[in-house]
């Protein structure tokens, strides 16, 4: 359903403005769920939460498809905001922590670039299925097999082990004396430990801030087939162009463990790039101009699972997957005033406009990475478990 359910609401007589204000919706839930979940996921079981994330987002798809209106495309993205919310932070510290307890945490930025890698190419195959579905069984057919994707996901997600979540014996005596006992006490404790962590650590603070920037920027995507639908792609013609946009972020995605290590300023300079290349393709009017929003969007995607990657090894405490999930939570920030704004630029101004109005502060983003951008880790494992902060 991706590079389709733009199209889906678009066809039952929605609006631009209409659409934007399902988005804020979708972002709106997943702020109100994102830091409790991150919480959750430090209190209980990562990968039971991670399949009870895909069940949800598979019923969201569901209802889409059963209620073709506005209220049942807002009631499916209130469903996909808490999958997203309930799968945003839990995954990378539940992989973060899987690699510590097997003393291979500087694994993390290349294993996780290929792990995303991995799912864009799943995801480049499954944009490439919706144009044949749609044309055998329309929307119906590409939201029965999305839900059956959300089923696989559950059953992989309960297939992963999972090791305790990686904490000395001095961040769990600092976690249970605020407990006041019970799981809801140390929930609250393990809540209070992680946004103290983001707000007082000055390099968490940085590297949560600019994680959160970039995130936001993938917003950009949401608006992708209703840009190729404005230069005249048909319907389908545009899962082909958003295929394009797919398998450079996996690209991107791959190649992030090779720069895990480059200097920030480098970084910074892909970024400016990047917001280059996206202005230029939406602005220019033809299918060609999905080329160099492809790159821009492959390049966006490296130095944001960089900057992930040097987030978690930046992160000291033991609520890793609260802090985390603050990064989320004001991503879904950024996201909903980039909604906003498409949803009030809509009456001025044309989409491809607003795309490209969309680099400004982007590369804004550019100018601020090498400051915010913590330093790579160390290469040897060990040297974390000295306690000396990477």
């Amino acid at each position: 359903m991706y590079p389709l359910y733009g199209l889906l609401f678009a066809d039952h007589g929605l609006s631009a403005a209409q659409i934007s204000t399902l988005f804020i919706i979708w972002s709106t839930t997943a702020f109100l769920f994102e830091v409790p979940s991150g919480a959750l996921a430090d209190v209980f079981s990562r990968r039971k939460l991670l399949v009870l994330g895909a069940l949800i987002g598979g019923s969201g798809y569901a209802a889409w498809i059963a209620l073709p209106s506005y209220a049942g495309f807002a009631a499916g993205f209130v469903l996909w905001g808490i999958s997203s919310a309930l799968i945003s932070g839990t995954f990378e510290a539940f992989v973060y922590d899987e690699l510590a307890a097997r003393g291979a945490s500087d694994r993390y930025a290349g294993l996780i670039g290929r792990a995303k890698s991995s799912a864009l190419v799943m995801n480049l195959a499954a944009t490439a299925l919706a144009a044949p579905l749609y044309q055998l069984g329309g929307y119906p057919l590409a939201g029965a097999v999305s839900v059956c994707s959300c089923l696989a996901q559950a059953a992989v997600a309960l297939s992963l082990p999972e090791a305790p979540p990686v904490a000395t014996t001095d961040e769990t005596e600092e976690v249970e004396p605020g407990a006041g006992g019970g799981p809801l006490g140390r929930y609250l404790a393990m809540l209070r430990s992680g946004l103290s962590e983001a707000a007082t650590s000055h390099v968490v603070r940085k590297a949560v801030a600019l994680v959160a920037l970039l995130g936001g920027f993938l917003a950009f995507d949401e608006y992708f087939p209703l840009l190729a639908r404005e230069i005249g792609a048909s319907t389908s013609l545009v899962p082909v162009l958003i295929a394009g946009t797919v398998a450079a972020q996996a690209i991107g995605g791959a190649l992030a463990g090779p720069a895990y290590r480059l200097r920030g300023r480098l970084l910074a300079a892909g970024l400016g790039v990047s917001a280059g290349l996206l202005a230029w393709g939406a602005l220019s009017g033809t299918a060609h101009g999905f080329v160099p929003i492809a790159i821009g969007y492959g390049v966006m995607q490296l130095v944001i699972i960089v900057a992930e990657a040097r987030l978690q090894d930046a992160i000291t405490g033991p609520a890793r997957a609260t802090v985390t999930s603050v990064s989320g939570l004001f991503a879904e920030v950024f996201a909903v005033a980039v909604y906003a704004g498409f949803a009030l630029g809509s009456f001025w101004f044309a989409l491809p406009a607003l795309v490209a109005g969309l680099t400004v502060p982007l590369f804004l983003t550019a100018l601020i990475t090498p400051s915010a951008l913590p330093p790579p880790a160390p290469h040897e494992s060990s040297v974390r478990e000295e306690g000396v902060d990477g």
